[in-house]
C-alpha cells in the first residue's frame, strides 16, 4: 500500500486494528501504538537497529503483536520545511517497508516531537539515564498523539457530513 495521507488513512481502517506511531531514529525505532478507539498514543520498548531485514521483521513482529493496521511514522522536516538527509533516509525506509508488507504509511511531520518528549519526560522526574532509553518511544507516542487528534477531526468531519 505504501504511504497515503492522514485523511484517506480514515476511509482504510478497520475494526479490531490499532495504528502504530514510528520515530525512527539511526540507533533505534522508537513506537507508540493507539488503543482501538485511535484516541490514545502509548509508547511501547524500543527497537535498537542493526540492518534493515532485521530492523523489518522485528517491527512487523511487534505490529502484529498489537494488531496494528496503519504505520504513522514521524518525517524529520527542518524547521525552514525542507528535507534534508534523515527525511530521505525515512522516506527510504518506508519504500523498503513497502515490499514487506501491505500496512498503509502516513508521514507525519515529527518538528519538535523529541523537544516536547523530553520535556514530558523531565516533568514526570525521569532520571536522565532512563531519559536516554525512554525519549525515542515517547517521541513516537506524540507523533502518533498528533496524527490521532487530527484523525479524530477527520473522522468527525465525515460523520457529519
Amino acid at each position: 500500500m505504501a504511504v497515503v495521507s492522514i485523511e484517506d488513512l480514515a476511509g482504510l481502517l478497520r475494526p479490531g486494528m490499532t495504528i502504530a506511531g514510528l520515530d525512527l531514529g539511526t540507533e533505534t525505532i522508537g513506537l507508540a501504538v493507539s488503543d482501538l478507539g485511535y484516541r490514545l498514543a502509548t509508547p511501547r520498548a524500543v527497537i535498537r537497529r542493526k540492518k534493515f531485514t532485521l530492523d523489518a521483521i522485528e517491527l512487523l513482529a511487534a505490529f502484529e503483536a498489537d494488531k496494528v493496521g496503519a504505520a504513522i511514522i514521524g518525517l524529520p522536516v527542518n524547521m525552514d520545511g525542507s528535507e534534508g538527509p534523515r527525511a530521505q533516509a525515512t522516506r527510504a525506509f518506508v519504500r523498503n517497508m513497502a515490499s514487506k508488507t501491505e500496512l498503509p504509511f502516513v508521514f507525519w511531520d515529527e518538528r519538535l516531537s523529541t523537544v516536547a518528549a523530553e520535556r514530558a519526560l523531565i516533568e514526570m522526574d525521569v532520571s536522565r539515564k532512563k531519559r536516554a532509553q525512554r525519549i525515542d518511544s515517547a517521541a513516537a507516542s506524540f507523533i502518533l498523539q498528533g496524527a490521532l487528534d487530527r484523525l479524530g477531526a477527520v473522522l468527525r468531519a465525515s460523520s457529519a457530513g
